[in-house]
């Protein structure tokens, strides 16, 4: 009895799944559609190129120091100031020197008349000797006379030497200290901007301290580090693409303009300095980018407003042999012009939805708008 309940069980509910089964079958959802511009991906030669990184410097850099030791009376600029040749940037207490100026002085009066009594006599000393040499001619004079009188007149000449080396040295220890106290005014070396002030009124000064930085005025060189791989490539006078991003990201051509003949030892690398065109865009201390040629290659490239950011990952929406829509996220490569180079994600020759914005068109059918 137990056997014939079960079986009818079986039978009951095999039934309901067979009733189940013979329904309608559900539609499949209709593909959306949605319409945008449409473009190409393309492949073209493109550069091969090797990317050096460096600082923008002004040609001339001066770190400028005091040369005496003395206490800052005046800080006469400020960063950002324009300055001439030889305009005065800092002025130091010169009571000291200006002391040793005067003592120097002194020396030198007082010695121009030491020479001046030293001439007198050898000229009072040669008119005597002139006398004698004629009364010895009469036989007037002995010859002792006569040699005491010519040693009195050599020795007179000797003095006036003496003297006059005497005043020569007091002059130039005159100058040495008017030398001394012009450098309690601190100049600037040539024209250009202060970049750095590190003293203030007050500051005791002394050689080799910095207290000033100037730049010299004029257009600006990037000093990339070129690998000494690429280094046989590059040559003085060569045209070098740079790009400086806190400019603006504009696209500059820059001129080699020094190679620094020895490599640093630790990085195997050369400094290569390379001359930019002015602009108003561009400060000492950005970091710029120099792209040097090494040969050509082939490379896919795309309309940058066919890029689009999903999750701060750049991709595209591909279509299909359908017209159906894929996202693929992509990694870019260097940009030209309105064109941007695809490394990996999309091939030569796919469609791809131009300026999607912020639509979501992942699986929707693309209606090409002209």
């Amino acid at each position: 009895m137990k056997i014939v309940l079960s079986v009818c069980l079986i039978a009951a509910s095999s039934a309901m799944l067979a009733g189940c089964n013979s329904g309608d079958k559900s539609q499949p959802a209709a593909t959306q559609t949605a319409q945008a511009r449409v473009v190409t991906s393309q492949q073209q030669q493109a550069a091969e190129a090797i990317r050096a990184t460096g600082t923008l410097h002004a040609h001339e850099t001066a770190v400028v120091s005091a040369q005496v030791v003395g206490r800052i009376q005046q800080v006469l600029v400020h960063e950002g100031d324009s300055v001439r040749a030889g305009q005065t940037l800092a002025v130091l207490d010169d009571a000291t020197l200006r002391a040793a100026v005067e003592q120097a002085q002194s020396g030198v009066k007082a010695a121009e008349n030491q020479q001046a009594a030293a001439q007198t006599n050898a000229a009072l000393a040669a008119s005597t000797l002139a006398r004698y040499q004629q009364l010895q001619s009469q036989k007037s004079v002995s010859p002792q006379e006569l040699d005491e009188v010519t040693r009195r007149s050599e020795a007179a000449s000797a003095q006036v030497d003496a003297m006059r080396a005497q005043s020569n040295a007091a002059k130039a220890q005159a100058t040495s200290a008017q030398t001394m106290l012009s450098y309690t005014r601190i100049r600037a070396p040539f024209a250009g901007v202060v970049t750095a002030r590190m003293a203030d009124p007050g500051t005791l000064a002394s050689p080799g301290v910095p207290l000033l930085q100037v730049d010299s005025a004029g257009p600006l060189q990037l000093q990339a580090t070129v690998d000494e791989s690429a280094i046989n490539m590059i040559h003085m006078g060569m045209k070098i693409p740079v790009r400086v991003d806190a400019a603006g990201g504009a696209d500059l051509t820059g001129t080699v303009a020094e190679i620094v003949p020895a490599a640093d030892p630790a990085s195997h690398s050369f400094t290569v300095k390379i001359n930019l065109a002015p602009s108003k865009l561009l400060r000492a201390g950005m970091y710029g980018t120099a792209e040097i040629a090494t040969g050509t290659r082939q490379a896919i490239r795309v309309p940058r407003s066919a890029i689009v950011i999903r999750g701060s990952l750049p991709c595209a929406y591909v279509l299909d042999g359908n017209g159906i829509a894929q996202m693929r996220y992509v990694t870019l490569g260097a940009a030209q012009g309105n064109l941007v180079e695809v490394l990996s994600g999309i091939s030569a020759g796919e469609k791809l939805v131009d300026d999607p914005g912020d639509r979501e068109l992942a699986g929707k059918r693309i209606e090409v708008q002209p």
